[in-house]
């Protein structure tokens, strides 16, 4: 994280104690990382994987701000026991994968809308001060299944702000990309085949995508938690590229490296996806903003006076 916005970051993580969910994943893990720089009393990390758990330790094992507790989003009671004395949460718990969640839509609900539904719940309970929930540009006018629990997960995290028993959270949603990086990312994937001289399967050449970096990502996350007032949707500015034109940079990088000609093979739209993903839907643009690196929808932009 570049030096300024750790300076900027720092007072409001200070001394707090901070909970993510789903912290062991590739896009928790960068969360947490970033956070241990911002001076906080404490990071619990609450994942359902003990292997990934016993890794992440093992990294940071002399670091005794971290918490690691075994446990699921859907249960309800663990939920609530670990969100004890929490200031602020980043909820990175769910199902991400498109051709996952439309093959088990039930498993999706559960872990996207109901683990979303505890964890709201049990911050209300809490008093939790701030809480962001992490969400996908596939919540955008969905056409599949994980795109549609992710936006009721935004409904469902927008609406807690007005919830009869709040008392003071605030709460608010970051919409992402394609994160470079992240696991199932397709960069990976293609970077993989092409090392081992494989063709690079796409879907469709013509389809677009927007992507971010996973710092990009995290920096986005940290600084809707500072910001946010209650309510918004923060997306950060990102350009929108053809799978066609990545497989060039793919073509580019094998000749600058002494690497064959990759191919490419067109396999199709897989059940669920879009040719061409967005940002915001036509409804939400009456209400964006910009503010520096991001949009942010605002239910109330009367809050924001700065944007």
């Amino acid at each position: 994280m570049p030096k300024q916005q750790t300076a900027e970051l720092k007072p409001f993580f200070h001394n707090k104690t901070v909970l993510v969910t789903g912290g062991t994943g590739s896009i928790g893990s960068q969360i947490v990382k970033r956070l241990l720089m911002l001076t906080p009393k404490q990071v619990i990390v609450f994942s359902k994987d003990d292997s990934k758990q016993y890794v992440m330790s093992q990294k940071y094992a002399e670091d005794k701000r971290l918490l690691f507790v075994l446990g699921d989003v859907r249960d309800h009671r663990r939920v609530n026991q670990v969100m004890k004395g929490v200031d602020i949460v980043f909820h990175a718990a769910a199902l991400k994968q498109v051709p996952t969640c439309e093959d088990h839509p039930f498993e999706a609900i559960q872990t996207n809308l109901i683990g979303g539904q505890n964890v709201v719940e049990a911050a209300l309970s809490h008093r939790v001060q701030h809480v962001i929930n992490i969400s996908t540009d596939k919540a955008v006018s969905p056409v599949n299944t994980m795109g549609a629990t992710k936006l009721l997960s935004e409904k469902l995290f927008h609406q807690a702000n007005r919830h009869v028993q709040n008392k003071g959270t605030l709460f608010c949603s970051v919409r992402f990309g394609n994160v470079l990086g992240s696991r199932g990312s397709v960069i990976p994937i293609l970077f993989e085949q092409m090392m081992e001289g494989e063709p690079l399967t796409i879907t469709d050449k013509n389809m677009t995508r927007f992507f971010m970096s996973i710092d990009d990502a995290a920096t986005l996350t940290l600084q809707s938690a500072a910001i946010t007032k209650g309510g918004e949707t923060f997306i950060f500015k990102m350009e929108s590229l053809k799978l066609e034109e990545l497989i060039h940079g793919f073509e580019e990088y094998a000749s600058q490296h002494g690497l064959p000609r990759p191919a490419a093979v067109e396999v199709g739209k897989r059940p669920g996806e879009k040719l061409h993903e967005e940002l915001t839907s036509p409804h939400e643009i009456e209400s964006l903003y910009e503010w520096g690196n991001l949009y942010a929808i605002l239910p109330e932009p009367e809050k924001h006076p700065d944007f």
